[in-house]
């Protein structure tokens, strides 16, 4: 990577971080303007992505080979995580400079220097777009930090834009490319009691009451462990109870949220029938005026690719033939391949730079390791898109 491209990729980073641009808190607008300055300079196609109520949710750049064959898609969210408590930073987190080589500010990491790179992989290919089969596309979400995935979504969902045969996500990380990952099923659940004055001669079990004691059902019900397709078990959480006001009042109503990481061996299905299972437990030992309620929040499939699928093994490859000792992985926590994998599509995430206090103080990432992650995306796509 020459130095000149290596400085240009950091000038844009840098003007990307310099705009806030917090999931659900930040207009994104400036960000995505920056973007959208940069690419019209150069003539890259590139269109705004709505979602199905019109808000603004990511900037999709496309550049078309000259030849038949699949497209394959790079992803990186330009929208971030919030702050958190601003006084515990050592610098501003909407700095965006560079200080003993490493670019400081909230989203340098996570992912608006992946998202610069991205670009200019794209303007590189633009020049050259006649040699290439199929065709890259950029995707830019803003709708990435909320959960809501919303660019994906908006992407997938796009009739003009062509379905990718794969893609590549580009979270921070210099030793490891995401190649799986567990997935979830989330629900509310609705807790039921008889109301009453805490003060009263008569015994009441109030909501918060039964609430914990389906918390301890749940958390002592048995999961299966890890096996030899999947190297992960899956993972229990409650993640949230709400319940009650003030201290006079029993309440009748207590929510609580459980997210489960599920498997291949342990799907939604398997998630949501111990759920109910623990619930009718619950109503069983102690009735309440109303059945538990159980509401589906969210489902994503677990998903692992093979080292030899696509876009995996050219990302590998790639790594390896740029001296790099890249080893796949599966994660724990889910991400956006988990969505793609519901759609069928192919995804790889986590390869990029060094980086320190991802979501949290002080965010930076190193650039010291820039040209070789550019080197490896390079390779990879111009593989992709030769084969």
């Amino acid at each position: 990577m020459a130095a000149d491209l290596t400085e240009s990729v950091v000038a844009l980073a840098t003007e990307l971080v310099r705009r806030p641009s917090r999931a659900g808190i930040d207009d994104y607008g400036p960000v995505l303007g920056v973007l959208e300055g940069w690419l019209g300079g150069r003539g890259l196609p590139h269109r705004r992505l709505y979602d199905g109520e019109g808000r603004l949710v990511g900037l999709l750049v496309e550049v078309s080979g000259g030849r038949p064959g699949p497209w394959w898609a790079l992803d990186a969210c330009v929208d971030t995580a919030p702050y958190g408590d601003e006084g515990a930073w050592s610098f501003p987190p909407d700095c965006g400079d560079v200080v003993d080589g490493w670019l400081r500010g909230r989203g340098a990491a996570d992912s608006k220097l992946a998202a610069a790179l991205f670009c200019h992989l794209a303007a590189e290919l633009h020049g050259r777009a006649h040699d290439l089969r199929g065709g890259l596309a950029v995707l830019l979400d803003v709708d990435e930090h909320t959960g809501g995935f919303g660019g994906a979504r908006a992407y997938l969902a796009d009739a003009e834009a062509a379905r990718p045969a794969g893609v590549m996500i580009g979270y921070p990380g210099l030793e490891e490319v995401v190649t799986g990952g567990r997935g979830l099923w989330r629900a509310t659940i609705a807790v039921h009691a008889a109301s009453g004055h805490s003060g009263s001669r008569r015994a009441t079990v109030g909501a918060v009451s039964r609430a914990a004691h389906l918390v301890r059902l749940l958390e002592a019900a048995e999961l299966p462990g890890t096996d030899a397709e999947f190297p992960l078990p899956p993972k229990l959480s409650v993640t949230s109870c709400h319940g009650g006001q003030g201290f006079s009042v029993v309440p009748d109503l207590c929510e609580l949220g459980v997210d489960i990481r599920t498997t291949p061996a342990f799907d939604a299905g398997a998630a949501e029938a111990l759920v109910r299972r623990a619930a009718a437990e619950l109503d069983a030992r102690l009735p309440g005026p109303r059945p538990t309620g159980i509401t589906p929040v969210a489902a994503w499939p677990p998903y692992r690719l093979a080292e030899h699928e696509q876009p995996a093994a050219a990302l590998l490859d790639a790594a390896a033939r740029e001296g790099l000792a890249v080893r796949a992985k599966t994660a724990g926590p889910s991400n956006i391949g988990n969505l793609l994998a519901a759609e069928g599509i192919r995804a790889t995430a986590g390869f990029g730079v060094r980086y320190e206090g991802l979501h949290g103080v002080d965010e930076r990432a190193r650039l010291a390791e820039l040209p070789v992650v550019h080197a490896v995306y390079r390779r990879a796509v111009l593989g992709l898109l030769s084969s």
